[in-house]
């Protein structure tokens, strides 16, 4: 653990949202943090407390009382960050709190950085990086799934995936280096087959991670669906349907939406970034033209389109012809018909080669459903398993197992050469492996991480 990072100050922050509210949290950590609060509190003497109990009193600026709260006392090492940790529940006011807040810190705490609980936490052993990441996951979880991964990665599911895979690369590394230690008498510690079956395991593993995080990012930041196609197809008409409010202006009017839209839905625990755009259109005024150009736009940042159009204004050569030219990047897409509540048997007939259409009425909800459950596959969640699969959500983990399977590549190649540089390439594996979990880290990595908490934890 890097203990020249960890501080001997106490720090004080409110733990809960601006604004009023019935209660609010203002929380301390540190040696003193029991000793300040003590020193404005009156009621009992809170350093004669055990741990884990809840005290009534009055916190008071020498004869001036400011409000009557509870005390939670956490004695170190039984706390969120190890430390003596103290949490004073007050009345909501924004004044009440700012004078809390102001009375601490002049009998000695310091104001918390953003994330800065965490990271005393993360300091002082309570749990590594990755599950310290996870623990912002679990704050901004809007969803059961994306709060269903957060949970098992806090709970250290994908840690001890890593650690695992670490731990079997240490022991040859080992052995490697060890015969190091004896290179003028030519010995081999290290069988170079069973390495080469490791190693090509840990590949496929890593294969798996990586391939999952398509699916956990999905989980985590939603998907991005953009809904396009020709002016009056009854986009914005769907968008409403969808959201189940007017959100956006409907008219018989083509060209009515000249700017994107946007709004989010969850379905079965998945969060959708719907995006209404302009028709697109030849035209030649410049304000839809603009519009235009920023549906293009939305369409290259998409995860998923949505292609509606009009079944009585439509044919099934315009569809395939439009769905071809809508998708250089073969994205999941999705032909919706709209207005079937207009049209005959015949005409809905004429669209059964268009492969996944979903047929609705989007001004009578007919079929939302339908719709609803064809987008749950396009994202193919149906290959996901959160209770058993380990899901990566984050980024730098991504960044740091691709470093890290290029590593095992560069070990698989030299196998047949010089022991010094198959040591080499292995501790690069290790490296990168460590850092996901923060058994390799610095500064710049702790700061980048933590200061994108929210302060108060």
């Amino acid at each position: 653990m890097i203990n020249h990072l960890i501080s001997n100050d106490t720090i004080a922050a409110v733990a809960t949202a601006p604004g009023q509210g019935a209660i609010a949290v203002i929380r301390l950590s540190g040696p003193e943090a029991i000793a300040i609060t003590n020193s404005v509190f009156k009621g009992k003497d809170l350093r004669q407390q055990a741990s884990h109990t809840i005290h009534f009193g009055t916190i008071r600026e020498s004869d001036r009382v400011l409000d009557e709260v509870l005390v939670s006392l956490f004695v170190a090492p039984h706390s969120y960050t190890k430390e003596n940790v103290v949490e004073i529940s007050c009345h909501g006011s924004d004044y009440i709190v700012q004078q809390i807040m102001q009375l601490l810190l002049k009998k000695g705490a310091r104001l918390a950085n953003a994330g800065e609980f965490t990271k005393r936490a993360f300091l002082n052993g309570q749990f590594d990086l990755a599950q310290a990441e996870a623990v912002a996951d679990l704050i901004a979880s809007d969803s059961a799934l994306s709060h269903e991964v957060a949970i098992k990665q806090m709970r250290g599911g994908f840690s001890q995936e890593i650690k695992r895979l670490r731990g079997e690369l240490v022991h040859f590394a080992s052995m490697i280096e060890l015969e190091l230690d004896f290179g003028e008498e030519d010995v081999e510690f290290a069988d170079r087959e069973q390495l080469r079956t490791l190693i090509l395991n840990i590949q496929r593993i890593i294969r798996e991670l990586l391939k999952s995080f398509e699916l956990g990012n999905v989980i985590k930041n939603g998907v991005p669906t953009v809904i396009v196609g020709k002016p009056n197809a009854g986009k914005s008409t769907l968008l409403n349907q969808l959201l189940n409010e007017e959100k956006a202006i409907v008219s018989d009017v083509p060209g009515t939406t000249r700017d994107f839209i946007e709004d989010e839905i969850n379905i079965e625990g998945i969060t959708f970034r719907f995006i209404d755009t302009a028709g697109l259109r030849e035209t030649t005024d410049k304000v839809e033209a603009i519009g235009v150009e920023r549906t293009l736009q939305k369409l290259s940042q998409s995860s998923l389109i949505i292609y509606l159009f009009d079944v009585l204004s439509t044919t099934p050569e315009e569809v395939v012809e439009e769905l071809e030219k809508l998708n250089p990047k073969n994205l999941p897409l999705l032909p919706v018909a709209n207005k079937i509540d207009e049209a005959t048997s015949e005409v809905l007939a004429a669209f059964d080669s268009i492969e996944g259409l979903v047929q609705i009425s989007a001004a009578e909800g007919a079929n939302m459903e339908a719709l609803k459950q064809a987008l749950i596959e396009k994202v193919n969640l149906g290959r996901l398993n959160t209770r058993q699969q380990t899901i990566v959500t984050n980024l730098r983990h991504v960044d740091s197992l691709n470093k890290t399977y290029a590593a095992l590549d560069d070990v698989l190649n030299g196998l047949g050469m010089s022991g010094d540089l198959v040591a080499a390439d292995i501790r690069r594996a290790l490296y990168s492996l460590g850092e996901i979990t923060g058994e390799i880290t610095t500064d710049d990595l702790l700061d980048n991480i933590f200061t994108k908490f929210c302060i108060g934890k």
